[in-house]
């Protein structure tokens, strides 16, 4: 029998992208995750298969999964106008401006992009950026 009240769990969140090892990697350094086994990077030299389809990175925690699916073309967001809309974002949080300051450097270190700052803001300070695919994301204090 199924419980009337259930509800499914959210398991991953999955980005489209031209090149999933390179987004794989910006995510997997970003947020400390690492691969499910299996999907890691392959040995130099050696072909990457799964690179080319979909990987998974997980929380070392538990928590739902990130998954990168490749796919032959994606048009870029054009955020924050609607040319291109974005379709889904992703929010991080940090503990103040100061951590704010520390994971802007991160971000742009591993070739994030700045789309708009709003670190002044008192009541929400927050930056949002574009991944390597060019997917908006936001980091904000909360």
């Amino acid at each position: 029998m199924v419980d009337q009240e259930s509800v499914p769990k959210l398991c991953s969140v999955v980005l489209d992208c031209t090149d999933a090892r390179a987004l794989a990697e910006f995510y997997r350094q970003l947020l400390g995750l690492v691969y499910r086994p299996g999907d890691e990077p392959p040995e130099a030299g050696q072909a990457d298969e799964r690179g080319r389809d979909w990987l998974v990175l997980r929380s070392p925690g538990g928590g739902p999964q990130v998954a990168f699916q490749q796919v032959e073309h994606l048009p870029q967001a054009t955020w924050p106008t609607n040319t291109v809309p974005q379709q889904l974002h992703l929010d991080l949080t940090v503990e103040s401006v100061e951590e704010l300051l520390v994971q802007h450097e991160r971000v742009l270190r591993l070739g994030g992009r700045l789309l708009y700052d709003r670190i002044d803001d008192p009541d929400e300070p927050l930056r949002v950026y574009a991944d390597l695919a060019g997917h908006p994301f936001c980091v904000l204090v909360g």
